[in-house]
C-alpha cells in the first residue's frame, strides 16, 4: 500500500490535474502550487516525480492539436502488431494484466448468483468508481463527468443479475496495482466481437494512438467501423483495456464514455511519460 505521504502525493496530483485540464488557459507553476498549498518547487518536483514532466510540459499535451499529432506521430498498425507476435497472452503478459472473458454461458445468466464488489478510489484523473468479482475487477470508471449515481447504474447495469456489496478495503489491492503499473487480473463480460475489439485496444502501447478504422481491419472486419465504435464506448474497464487510445481518422478525439477532459487527460499523461 502507498505510505501516507506518497498517498498525499497522489492525491494533489489527481486534483492539480483536473484543475489543469478544466482552465481555460495554461496554468504558471506559481498559480497551480498556490491552489496545491505547496511552494513553487516543491510541487515542480512532486508532479515531476509522479507525472513523468513537469506542468508546463504536461499542459502541452493537452492543447487541442496534441491527439493530431499522436495520430501523424505514433498511430500504431495494429496488423503489423499482430504480425509481430503482440497479440494473444504474451502481449497481455507484457501489459501486466490478467484476464478472464466470461464464458457463453456466463454471459447469458447475467452475472446470476455472482457477488460484486464496488468502491470510490482516487485516481490521477478524478475520482475512479471500480467493481470486482472474485476472480478480478469488472469495472471501472471515472466519475468526475458523469457523476457516481450514473455511473454505477452505468456498469451495474452490465450484470443485472449480480449481487453488489460496497466493499472497498477487498478491492484495494487490485486498485492499488491497476494504477501502479503492476499486476491487476480482470474479469469482463462481453459478447464475442466486443471482446476482439478489446483484445485490439490491449495491443496498444501506452503513448501511442490507433484509429477505429485501424481496430476494424485488425479483427477482420473493415466495414464495421461504426460497431467497433460502440464496442470501444462499451469497455467496461476504462484504463486498463485503453478505449482512450483510440481516434477518428481526422485526429479528432472521438467519444469518450467518461468524458472527453478524462480521455485528454489519460492521452497526455501517457505521451509525457513515454517521453520522460
Amino acid at each position: 500500500m502507498l505510505d501516507d505521504e506518497n498517498a498525499y502525493h497522489y492525491q494533489v496530483i489527481g486534483r492539480a490535474i483536473e484543475m489543469i485540464d478544466a482552465a481555460e488557459a495554461p496554468l504558471s507553476l506559481e498559480d497551480l502550487a498556490a491552489r496545491m498549498d505547496m511552494s513553487p518547487a516543491h510541487f515542480q518536483r512532486v508532479f515531476s516525480r509522479w507525472v513523468g514532466v513537469s506542468p508546463k510540459r504536461y499542459q502541452q499535451y493537452l492543447m487541442l492539436g496534441h491527439a493530431k499529432r499522436l495520430l501523424r506521430e505514433r498511430l500504431t498498425t495494429l496488423e503489423a502488431a499482430q504480425e509481430a507476435g503482440l497479440s494473444g497472452g504474451g502481449r497481455l503478459h507484457d501489459l501486466l494484466l490478467r484476464w478472464e472473458a466470461m464464458s457463453p454461458g456466463d454471459y447469458a445468466r447475467a452475472g446470476e448468483g455472482l457477488t460484486i464488489r464496488h468502491g470510490l478510489f482516487d485516481s490521477p484523473f478524478g475520482p475512479a468508481l471500480v467493481m470486482g468479482t472474485e476472480r478480478g475487477i469488472c469495472g471501472l470508471g471515472f466519475v468526475a463527468e458523469t457523476g457516481a449515481a450514473a455511473a454505477r447504474a452505468d456498469l451495474q447495469g452490465r450484470w443485472p443479475r449480480a449481487r453488489f456489496v460496497e466493499d472497498r478495503a477487498a478491492l484495494a489491492p487490485w486498485v492499488e496495482a491497476a494504477f501502479g503499473g503492476a499486476a491487476a487480473p480482470l474479469h469482463l463480460v462481453g459478447a464475442p466481437f466486443q471482446i476482439k475489439v478489446w483484445e485490439a485496444l490491449l495491443q496498444i502501447p501506452s503513448g501511442q494512438v490507433t484509429t477505429y478504422s485501424e481496430i476494424a481491419g485488425a479483427i477482420g472486419r473493415p466495414k464495421a467501423v461504426r460497431a467497433v465504435g460502440t464496442a470501444v464506448g462499451r469497455n467496461p474497464v476504462s484504463w486498463l483495456i485503453p478505449c482512450h487510445r483510440a481516434l477518428r481518422k481526422s485526429g479528432a478525439l472521438g467519444g469518450y464514455h467518461w468524458g472527453l477532459p478524462v480521455k485528454r487527460a489519460l492521452l497526455a499523461w501517457e505521451s509525457a511519460r513515454a517521453e520522460a
